[in-house]
């Protein structure tokens, strides 16, 4: 397998030229509302822990149920006579604002929780540690698509010392982090820092073209990647004082197997400091 971060100049351009990135996307962009991921000449437009958006050679796509707008004379509500008189939107651009509030709709509380770290720590930030890439996976197959147990949550990017870093989420109710013996993730986490391992010379090559296309697009100055950190983040979220002091502590700061394993627990993700997530110790 291999894993692809480049867009070629066509598609750029192609991009570049439309409407739709012109007069919305871009803006979004760098206001932070909306995230943008490239893959293997292919562009995910992310918002509120949706896919909102991707684009290819082919142009714009959305899911059918971001889109299912209808419209009437701008009614809220509408009666069962008023249907007939309803129009499907006619194009993305006069209706993005709805396909967006449709996009936010739909997420799990994990994807909804974690999209508020890279809408504020986005790689358009001025901050030193920005969230450079989401939903990453090491394959070859068609991102957008996978299984989500196939992608790592969060690469982020410290661009002082110019090292990738990759950070996998949790929220406190996944089963996936309970157990008395071996938690799932302890498997998944471990399975991902062997991939790390076998590929960091691909992953900093592919990062370093990644990194050339959003300076390019976004006319920045972002240095590119030359190390990248072997341990991947555990960032567990969405629990209470007493559920720190309690379950929290019992059956993951107190399970062996954890030993290793670099974790970071927040309970209110909203204040996440990226900065602080970086320095996680084992």
């Amino acid at each position: 397998m291999t894993m692809k971060r480049k867009l070629d100049k066509s598609i750029e351009d192609k991009l570049i030229g439309s409407r739709l990135w012109s007069n919305k996307l871009k803006e979004d962009c760098i206001e932070q509302k909306v995230f943008m991921a490239i893959r293997n000449n292919k562009i995910g437009f992310y918002h509120g822990g949706g896919l909102l958006f991707s684009f290819d050679k082919d142009g714009f796509k959305t899911h059918i149920k971001y889109a299912s707008v209808i419209t009437l004379h701008e009614k809220d509500y509408i009666a069962e006579k008023d249907l007939s008189n309803c129009r499907i939107i006619p194009d993305f651009v006069s209706n993005y604002a709805r396909i967006t509030e449709n996009c936010s709709l739909y997420s799990g509380i994990e994807a909804s929780s974690v999209s508020k770290i890279y809408h504020k720590n986005s790689f358009i930030s001025d901050i030193d540690i920005i969230v450079l890439d989401i939903e990453v996976s090491f394959g070859s197959f068609d991102e957008d698509t996978a299984k989500k147990q196939d992608r790592i949550d969060i690469l982020l990017y410290n661009k002082t010392t110019k090292t990738l870093q990759f950070v996998e989420a949790k929220h406190f109710s996944n089963k996936e982090i309970w157990s008395d013996t071996t938690p799932k993730v302890i498997g998944q986490i471990k399975r991902y820092e062997n991939q790390i391992d076998q590929r960091k010379n691909e992953i900093i090559s592919e990062y370093v073209g990644y990194i050339k296309t959003i300076n390019n697009l976004f006319n920045l100055n972002l240095p590119e990647p030359e190390k990248i950190d072997p341990k991947v983040t555990l960032l567990i979220f969405g629990f209470d004082k007493d559920q720190l002091k309690g379950r929290l502590n019992d059956l993951i700061f107190k399970n062996s197997e954890y030993i290793g394993i670099k974790v970071y627990a927040k309970g209110e993700i909203n204040n996440l400091d990226t900065k602080t997530l970086w320095n996680t110790k084992q």
